[in-house]
């Protein structure tokens, strides 16, 4: 499955998909600097702690240069043309964030949810933010995937940023599928126990199903217990497509018209 097979049935996403196409265009066209990647026995501690790696102190990754690519980012969309809304929420929020030298780090620190509060425009700058720093990121997502054992984490936060799951993945078949969850925000994926709710623990006894019809093996699997739902893809193959989040965003309004709760932050709501 291919994003434009997935936009031929789903035309309604249209509107999504060409600002994400912008915004990585845009993205791509900024130099991005190299980032240094940690020690990673320095950093093992942590790990069997469970400190995601962007907040751990003995990781010691800087991540301002992306903050500072998340600048040049909403400067580049702010002088499109002809001008449009996305433009001129660019140009909006670029002038809140000022132009002084911390501006770089604070955006850093909203992507760990430390201040987004207080700018007026929390979801374009995460979404933006997100998008600049997945690409400075990538060397150590590649990395980290490679270093960290699996079975040792087993926890319902991203192993990388920290955030919850956004959606969740099943491979294989009954007893023996495995279930990976899958952060928004950074994009990594780490195994987690099948049948546990990933927001409150509660037992495989809680947790339901919804299944959607002609959406290529996605569903909705929520906990009656604390009505936290998680996107699900039941199948291999097509991760690109049914692991973004923002190809299954009706999938959140038919949950949230049941009174499900999504529980993981959303990189698309920009009107936040």
């Amino acid at each position: 499955m291919t994003r434009e097979e997935w936009l031929r049935t789903h035309a309604f996403l249209e509107p999504v998909a060409r600002l994400l196409a912008r915004a990585e265009a845009a993205a791509a066209r900024i130099d991005c600097p190299a980032v240094e990647l940690p020690q990673w026995g320095d950093y093992a501690d942590d790990y069997e702690a469970g400190f995601a790696l962007l907040h751990s102190g003995d990781a010691t990754i800087d991540l301002a240069p992306a903050g500072a690519m998340t600048l040049e980012l909403l400067d580049a969309l702010a002088a499109s043309a002809p001008p449009d809304r996305v433009a001129a929420d660019a140009r909006d929020l670029r002038a809140e964030l000022g132009r002084e030298p911390g501006a770089a780090q604070r955006v850093a620190d909203s992507l760990l949810g430390e201040g987004a509060g207080e700018i007026a425009s929390p979801g374009l700058l995460r979404f933006l933010g997100w998008t600049a720093a997945r690409r400075y990121l990538q060397p150590v997502l590649v990395e980290f995937a490679r270093w960290r054992n699996q079975d040792r984490w087993q926890r319902s936060n991203c192993p990388v940023c920290g955030a919850l799951p956004a959606m969740a993945q099943l491979i294989g078949v009954d007893p023996g599928r495995i279930r990976f969850l899958s952060c928004g925000c950074c994009h990594s994926r780490w195994r987690y126990r099948r049948t546990a709710c990933p927001f409150c623990e509660g037992d495989s006894h809680r947790i339901q199903v919804l299944a959607v019809e002609g959406e290529g093996g996605l569903r909705i699997d929520h906990c009656e217990a604390c009505r936290g739902y998680l996107k699900t893809y039941a199948g291999q193959g097509s991760e690109d497509v049914m692991l973004a989040d923002w190809t299954s965003l009706h999938l959140d309004v038919l949950a949230q018209d049941r009174g499900l709760e999504r529980k993981a932050a959303s990189l698309y709501s920009l009107d936040e």
